[in-house]
């Protein structure tokens, strides 16, 4: 292959270098991990070039034209993106052009983005009842990764306990992110209810060697728990941490995590002001006590009060850069690269505009629409609600009894301009409300459902 005039170390002979200095044969070496059903072995079948910025507009918003976004159509779709609403002074403050043109809402010498993300930490770490709060990574899953990571450095341990319901496409990214150092144990939970199997995590806990213990409020099906703060006591007994991800939105009403013994908490901020975007406009974040044991292991930037070279005089800095990537480089704990610190910042805002009544309120309704939806949808024949005894957050699964399928029934509800649930199976899918919904459009659901069924 020839040299590129665009890609740096195109150079044959350059590259050859690189590739003995790293021990690879080739940059197919790269690729291995990469399963081969999923490779594309031909070139790229692409229409040829457009001329013009006209055509170029006009081929592009044919695209998007054949999309039906949520505002038009009732959509009751959740499962880790939610529908919320967002202020208009979200959107206002972080398209100003110091914030949206900075390289991922990062600062370097803006000290105006290092106020607004340590506006976003203190936000968050009230919100959570934590001391240090990290600047949001791409998404909750690498959150996820990162807080079970961090486990296994404080412990030295390697095995890692998932104890509650957690999404295939989360597992998959767990698992991937912490394969070099741990290896995951699910512990089923009880199949009638939803719920942990305390007993059973008693049992792996026993075997040792455990870093941590995982567990999610809510869970993948939307289950808040009740054994969540048995499940801190069982970790702390074994000498494991105890790792909780966590709604941020919930917070308002629900006992944030470090309230009933979790050590790292993490999650997706995406509830916090950040729209919908074909599955996207996500941030992870990671909090903990200000305990240096704990501190040290952030691998993520993290923003605090500094003194200047002026006699008491404060500003906004990089608390201990020394322990992150940026400085160590190879030599660091773990990777971070870019951040995902605009939607931090829109977090912030959307935190400082709704204060502590506002959140109460939000959460409050979304226990309430989530109870209702669980109640009038199991008077609908053919549909049942399987875990609706336990306490749901916003997610909850029904199950289709029926002839149809719940990707049928799924189908069916869009030609009557309602997005359903995620298909979770031939029989079952998972269901959202959020704050955005009424009585009427839950009712309009149920009575969707109950003429599709005849």
């Amino acid at each position: 292959m020839n040299a590129h005039p665009y890609i740096p170390n195109s150079v044959p002979e350059v590259k050859r270098e690189m590739l003995a200095a790293i021990g690879a044969r080739s940059v197919e070496d790269f690729y291995a991990d990469v399963p081969g059903r999923i490779r594309l072995d031909r070139p790229l079948d692409l229409p040829p070039p457009m001329r013009s910025e006209a055509e170029l507009v006009r081929h592009v918003g044919g695209l998007l034209a054949r999309n039906t976004s949520a505002q038009e159509a009732l959509s009751f779709l959740g499962a880790g993106c939610y529908h919320h609403h967002v202020p208009a002074v979200v959107d206002e403050v972080v398209n100003r052009s110091e914030f949206l043109t900075a390289y991922a809402g990062e600062p370097y010498e803006d000290h105006g983005r290092f106020q607004a993300l340590w506006e976003y930490q203190s936000l968050m770490g009230e919100l959570l009842e934590m001391d240090v709060v990290s600047v949001p990574v791409y998404d909750g899953f690498q959150a996820a990764g990162t807080a079970l990571r961090m486990a296994g450095r404080i412990t030295g341990h390697r095995r890692l306990l998932l104890v509650t319901a957690v999404a295939p496409d989360k597992l998959s990214k767990i698992e991937d992110y912490v394969r070099p150092d741990h290896d995951v144990v699910l512990v089923p939970v009880d199949p009638a209810t939803g719920l942990a199997d305390p007993a059973a995590v008693r049992a792996e806990l026993a075997a040792g060697d455990v870093a941590a213990v995982f567990a999610e409020a809510p869970s993948a099906s939307g289950i808040l728990d009740p054994a969540l703060p048995s499940l801190a006591e069982i970790a702390h007994e074994a000498g494991a941490q105890y790792v909780v991800g966590c709604n941020p939105i919930s917070l308002g009403a629900v006992t944030p995590p470090a309230a009933y013994g979790a050590d790292i908490v993490c999650g997706d901020i995406q509830p916090l002001g950040l729209p919908m975007s074909y599955g996207g406009m996500n941030g992870g974040f990671v909090a903990t006590r200000d305990e240096e044991l704990y501190v040290g292991e952030f691998p993520s930037r993290l923003f605090g009060l500094a003194p200047t070279s002026v006699e008491g005089e404060y500003g906004f800095g990089d608390v201990a850069y020394e322990r992150t990537s940026f400085a160590l480089r190879e030599e660091g704990k773990e990777w971070v690269g870019t951040a995902a610190a605009l939607n931090g910042i829109a977090a912030g805002v959307y935190l400082a505009l709704m204060g502590p009544q506002g959140m109460r309120e939000v959460a409050e309704t979304i226990l309430a629409n989530t109870r209702y939806a669980l109640d009038r949808l199991a008077e609908v024949p053919g549909v049942e609600t399987p875990y609706a005894d336990a306490p749901h957050f916003a997610d909850f699964t029904l199950r289709f009894t029926g002839s149809r399928t719940a990707a049928e029934i799924g189908e069916a509800l869009l030609e009557h301009g309602i997005f359903g649930g995620k298909v979770l199976s031939g029989t079952d899918a998972l269901y959202c409300v959020t704050e955005i919904h009424t009585k009427d459009d839950i009712d309009r659901l149920a009575e969707t459902l109950q003429e599709i069924a005849k």
